[in-house]
């Protein structure tokens, strides 16, 4: 039971229309850390070699997949309770269906199926008048974003990494903004700890390029730190006037790196 817009599926032109699947596939991994770009530097300031750089990703990539699916399944099963209750209300308060779906964006630019809990009543009305008492607990809670652990465990999603957007949102990225698909996208990440819905896109994409730059298990576990943080004083949910953000339109300019701190 699940509302899926009647949206088409888009694409970029040149990106791979599948899909990558399997909880511990050998290929997925392994793709991932093709294009995963490594920080680190040489001695004397130079660029690490390739060899050590490939290395390196396939490392790390090799240990951050097992992590995902151990711990997405270990807090299915610790909130399966709070899960199923949410799913009640929303059977109670909304009527079926329960989840929401939506095709994004993920590794590689191939097109997912993400799922949510549904926050908002059927209807012709912008989003945010569709929005419910409910729904908006739900979203300022981030109890909506349960059933994305199963995206993790199918190989969609990642827990840490660039949040997947529209995959209408593909056709009108620059190519610089194309690589925030190098990676899996995460039900959390570096932007979504530092600022979430409140930044502007350009903000938000030099925070996700600057992950994919500097991505490490260590930050992967900072940026967990935060969320849980986050979760105890719950801010940014929605920019002013808007369910959730303003929808990106492409162009953002500016391609030079701003600072992530």
């Amino acid at each position: 039971m699940v509302s899926r817009p009647g949206a088409t599926r888009a694409r970029r032109d040149g990106i791979p229309s599948h899909n990558f699947r399997g909880i511990l596939g050998g290929n997925p991994v392994l793709r991932w850390a093709k294009h995963v770009p490594v920080a680190k530097q040489a001695e004397g300031g130079g660029a690490a070699p390739e060899a050590e750089r490939t290395e390196r990703c396939l490392r790390i990539a090799a240990i951050k997949r097992p992590i995902d699916v151990a711990a997405a399944a270990a807090v299915l099963i610790l909130t399966a309770p709070l899960t199923l209750l949410a799913a009640l209300l929303i059977r109670a308060t909304m009527g079926r269906p329960v989840l929401f779906r939506q095709e994004r964006g993920g590794l590689d630019g191939a097109v997912f199926e993400v799922y949510k809990f549904r926050t908002m009543r059927a209807g012709p009305e912008p989003d945010q008048a569709r929005l419910t008492t409910l729904g908006r607990f739900l979203r300022t809670s981030s109890i909506d974003e349960l059933p994305q652990l199963w995206n993790v465990l199918r190989g969609d999603m990642s827990l840490v990494g660039p949040r997947p957007l529209m995959a209408g949102y593909l056709r009108l990225y620059s190519p610089r903004q194309m690589r925030r698909h190098q990676a899996r996208p995460g039900i959390t990440g570096w932007a979504q700890v530092r600022g979430r819905n409140s930044l502007e896109w350009r903000r938000r994409f030099e925070l996700d390029l600057w992950y994919i730059d500097h991505w490490s298990l260590w930050l992967d576990l900072k940026i967990l730190a935060l969320t849980a943080w986050r979760l105890l004083r719950p801010a940014n949910i929605r920019q002013a006037g808007h369910a959730t953000m303003e929808p990106f339109e492409g162009d953002v300019s500016g391609d030079s790196l701003v600072p992530h701190a």
